[in-house]
């Protein structure tokens, strides 16, 4: 099939179908996918196609969706789990951080569980609080999960066939404001490795890290630098656990300063790791401090805020402007 042009949502909903057309073992499970198709409609006609037990509607009950998927997993099935929303996954914690991220270990290796969890996250759709949420720190620090967010509608598509195809249980993050974006999908592609981070755009003077929804901003503020004679390298990292420290590592020896940009709350956020591992990597290389630029250290505020609250275009800037003063 050629290349096509198609939003990050439907770019989802083609892989989700590849992935139960491939392989009879692949389950879809959570609140509202089946009938409704998601309240993003991300699984929409899937459970028409494939029948309910194998497209499954769950009760309302997170915990018991996690838990079940790992009991499917353990029988041989390879589940992908949907919490509706980024707040509602915390009923679901203890079952992913205690069980689900530790039973490889626990055997010693006998036991995969290789179950895939995806959160819609973030905000800039004037949603409440619970429903705009960036809670990925949270799970990038715990060992034995996988951590990735994608940014565009072609690694939408193949990071969620690699994250079924992987034998540890991945966190897939969706970024629900980039939903209806829409990029070129190649499904023959031969796709970058899951979590490898990938030069967005190539820059001399700053390197702009960001991910997930971030990704366009940090674009976005590249072209803006541009038009002032700034040259901007912007690095995509597609994942956060593990961070492909070696691509971010050879841009900032190239460029000399580097501003990580996500939606999460600055403190103990992805960035901060991000920014003492390239400190420690790169202190001969670096000519300014590594700054970060996120979310307040504040609960997630009502939808008239949240353009106050959330990094976009002129406090990404200002930051560059800041590295680039040193």
């Amino acid at each position: 099939m050629a290349a096509q042009k198609m939003s990050l949502s439907k770019a989802i909903n083609a892989s989700l179908r590849k992935a139960l057309e491939n392989d009879p073992k692949v389950l879809i499970m959570g609140e509202d996918v089946g009938k409704l198709g998601g309240v993003f409609r991300i699984t929409d006609g899937l459970q028409k196609d494939f029948g309910e037990e194998r497209v499954i509607d769950t009760p309302l009950a997170e915990s018991g969706i996690v838990g079940t998927a790992i009991g499917l997993a353990l029988r041989g099935y390879r589940p992908v789990a949907e919490i509706q929303f980024d707040g509602f996954v915390f009923p679901a914690y203890d079952q992913i951080v205690t069980q689900l991220a530790k039973m490889h270990a626990r055997s010693l290796g006998k036991v995969k569980l290789p179950v895939v969890i995806r959160i819609p996250y973030g905000g800039g759709i004037g949603a409440v609080e619970h429903h705009s949420e960036s809670p990925e720190a949270l799970f990038a620090h715990v060992a034995g999960l996988k951590v990735v967010s994608p940014s565009n509608a072609s690694d939408a598509y193949w990071m969620l066939q690699q994250a079924i195809d992987s034998d540890d249980p991945v966190i897939y993050f969706e970024p629900k404001r980039r939903y209806h974006d829409k990029s070129e999908v190649d499904t023959a592609a031969i796709p970058d490795p899951l979590h490898a981070a990938r030069v967005a755009r190539p820059g001399t003077d700053l390197t702009l890290a960001a991910y997930g929804p971030m990704v366009k901003v940090a674009l976005d503020a590249a072209g803006a630098a541009a038009e002032e004679g700034k040259s901007l390298e912007v690095v995509d990292l597609r994942s956060m656990s593990p961070i492909d420290f070696d691509t971010l590592q050879r841009s900032v020896e190239k460029t000399g300063r580097l501003v990580v940009v996500h939606e999460a709350p600055v403190f103990l956020g992805t960035g901060a790791e991000i920014a003492a591992r390239i400190t420690e990597r790169c202190f001969y290389h670096l000519e300014a401090p590594v700054l970060r630029v996120g979310g307040f250290h504040a609960p997630y505020p009502p939808s008239r805020l949240e353009d106050e609250y959330l990094p976009g275009l002129d406090r990404v800037l200002d930051a560059v402007d800041r590295a680039l003063a040193y």
